[in-house]
C-alpha cells in the first residue's frame, strides 16, 4: 500500500523473539500480536518477525541483519537470571561493546530486593547491560530492559513485556496510524478472487486482505481493509459489500464471534 498524500512515512520495525521454549512448542508466544497492535497504533509498520534459539551466534546474526534493515528492532526474551539468559551478552557482541553491571540497574534491584539474601548472584546478573545502553523501565518485576542504538531489548514474559513497551511507547517515532474495518460473509475466496483483485487495483491507498474462516458450520471469508485515509477506506468497503451482495449473500460487519481459520474446501 503506497503512502497517501500528506501522510507521515511509516517507520519500520522488526520483532526478534528469542527462546528455545518458543521453538520447541513448550511456550506459545503472545507478544507478536500485542506488538503489532500497539506499533500500528503509533503508525509504525511491523515488517518482519523472527524466532531464534537461545544461541549467541543466532541472536547476533539476527540482530545485525534486522537493525541494518529496519528503523526499530524489538527483542523479547533471554534477559532473566538463569544460565540460558544470554540475550544481553549477544546484544553487546552484536554492537561490539563491553558488558558489565550497570550502577543504575544495581540501584534499582538493590532497592527492590533489599539485603543480599534476596539480591542473589543470579538476580544480580540482570544488572548487566551493554556499554552505552539506556535502561527501559520495568514496573512489574523491576529488572530493567535496555535500548542500544535502534534495538530495544525486553523481557519475554507477556505482562512484563507489555509494561516495557508502554514505558518507551511515547518516545518511539510516529507515522500515520491506519484506520481498519472488517467484513465477513459465507462467500468463499474462489468465488470472488478476480473481482477482489480488481477492487484492490482501483483502491491503491487501501490494503485489502481476505482470510478464510469456518464458522456456524460453513466456510466463509473475513475481509480486512486498512488505510490512512478514512474516506478511501469507506469507498473500498462499499465495493467489497457490493461484491458480496452481487452473489446473493448478505455480509456482516466485523468478524464472527466464533471462527476457526480454514482454507476453502479442497484447498
Amino acid at each position: 500500500m503506497p503512502p497517501h498524500n500528506n501522510s507521515k512515512p511509516a517507520p519500520t520495525a522488526a520483532l526478534l523473539i528469542i527462546g528455545n521454549e518458543i521453538l520447541s512448542g513448550r511456550t506459545r508466544d503472545v507478544n507478536l500480536s500485542h506488538f503489532a497492535g500497539r506499533l500500528g497504533a503509533r503508525g509504525i509498520q511491523l515488517c518482519e518477525c523472527r524466532v531464534v534459539l537461545d544461541s549467541e551466534d543466532h541472536i547476533v546474526a539476527a540482530v545485525n541483519a534486522l537493525r541494518g534493515t529496519y528503523d526499530l528492532v524489538f527483542t523479547t526474551g533471554g534477559i532473566g537470571p538463569t544460565h540460558d539468559d544470554i540475550t544481553a551478552d549477544a546484544i553487546a557482541k552484536a554492537f561490539s561493546v563491553p558488558i558489565a553491571e550497570d550502577p543504575r540497574a544495581v540501584a534499582i534491584l538493590e532497592a527492590y530486593y533489599g539485603d543480599e539474601t534476596n539480591f542473589t548472584p543470579a538476580r544480580r546478573r540482570m544488572t548487566r547491560v551493554p556499554a552505552g545502553a539506556e535502561l527501559i523501565d520495568n514496573p512489574i518485576s523491576r529488572a530493567p530492559g535496555f535500548r542500544i542504538g535502534n534495538v530495544y531489548v525486553m523481557a519475554g514474559v507477556p505482562r512484563i513485556n507489555q509494561a516495557m513497551l508502554e514505558a518507551v511507547f511515547d518516545t518511539l517515532p510516529e507515522g500515520t496510524p491506519l484506520h481498519e474495518v472488517a467484513v465477513w460473509s459465507s462467500v468463499v475466496e474462489g468465488q470472488i478472487g478476480e473481482t477482489l483483485r480488481e477492487i484492490a487495483t482501483r483502491h491503491a491507498y487501501v490494503e485489502i486482505g481476505s482470510y478464510p474462516i469456518y464458522t456456524q458450520g460453513r466456510f466463509g471469508t473475513t475481509f480486512v481493509l486498512r488505510s490512512e485515509d478514512a474516506d478511501a477506506l469507506e469507498a473500498a468497503k462499499a465495493e467489497v459489500l457490493a461484491m458480496i451482495r452481487a452473489l446473493g449473500i448478505e455480509p456482516h460487519d466485523g468478524e464472527p464471534a466464533q471462527k476457526t481459520s480454514a482454507g476453502e474446501p479442497g484447498r
